[in-house]
C-alpha cells in the first residue's frame, strides 16, 4: 500500500488521481471514473468531488493507497 501525505484537511477524488499520476487533468478524471471502478474504504465511488481524508483507503486499477 502506498501512503500519499496531503497537507490539507481533504483531497478531492479528481486531484488524488492527479497526484498519483492516473490522469493529468479535471476533465480526465471524468472519464477516468466512468470507465474504472475506484473502491473508497471498500464501497465503490464515482463522484469526481469525493473528499478523502486522512486514514481513507482508495483502490483502482489494482493498487491500493492511504490518505494520510
Amino acid at each position: 500500500m502506498e501512503n500519499i501525505e496531503i497537507s490539507s484537511e481533504y483531497i478531492e477524488l479528481g486531484q488524488f488521481l492527479k497526484v498519483v499520476d492516473l490522469v493529468s487533468s479535471g476533465g480526465e478524471a471524468k472519464s477516468f471514473l466512468r470507465e474504472n471502478e475506484v473502491i473508497i474504504n471498500e464501497e465503490a465511488d464515482d463522484r469526481r468531488g469525493r473528499k478523502l481524508y486522512k486514514g481513507d483507503i482508495v483502490e483502482v486499477l489494482g493498487k491500493k493507497y492511504r490518505i494520510c
